[in-house]
């Protein structure tokens, strides 16, 4: 899967959509993101760039379009892991998840849970 660049304000519209679990209209939408403080117009922008992306979706029935995911939160979030690791550690995962044990960002559950996971993998 090609990694698709999300900005912040159109993350939260996805987070809306993913949060859904079904499609959505652009006023749908825009109720779900009222605390924004976002314009019609805005929340319109949002939604044609994220369909452009091909993170979206949209069918038109009667007048109104209805806005799906075109990829799953979970794919999102591994392409945008996969990216970070390549431009930032320069490919190596063992760097990156060395980051985590360096700045102290992980509790002793953390590490135990990791460990019992690595352990079923093997």
């Amino acid at each position: 899967m090609k990694s698709i660049n999300i900005g912040e304000a159109e993350l939260e519209i996805m987070k809306t959509v993913w949060k859904a679990k079904k499609p959505l209209t652009s006023v749908d939408i825009g109720l779900m993101v009222e605390d924004k403080g976002w314009k019609k117009t805005t929340i319109a922008t949002f939604l044609t760039r994220l369909t452009e992306k091909g993170a979206l979706t949209a069918e038109k029935q009667g007048k109104l379009y209805y806005y799906a995911p075109a990829i799953t939160e979970k794919e999102y979030k591994k392409s945008q892991v996969k990216n970070l690791i390549k431009t930032l550690y320069n490919g190596s995962v063992r760097e990156f998840a060395l980051s985590f044990f360096e700045e102290k960002m992980l509790t002793d559950k953390d590490i135990e849970e990791l460990t019992a996971i690595f352990n079923e993998e093997e």
